[in-house]
């Protein structure tokens, strides 16, 4: 499939645990903590915990 360059570009709004998991290289467990400190955004839809990607983003940057 090829994507046009604007679909390059486009961040997704939300990532899922593994996701984030695999982005940052921090272990579930310290996912789930940050998330209960506060440090990372979440949101559910239905049993699925979706973090925020620009918090994600934040954290990875500072």
């Amino acid at each position: 499939m090829i994507k046009r360059e604007w679909e390059k570009k486009l961040e997704p709004l939300t990532v899922r645990i593994l996701t984030a998991v695999r982005i940052t290289g921090l272990s579930r467990s310290r996912i789930y903590e940050l998330i209960q400190l506060g440090d990372l955004e979440t949101a559910k839809v239905g049993r699925a915990t979706l973090i925020q990607y620009q918090s994600l983003k934040k954290l990875t940057q500072s």
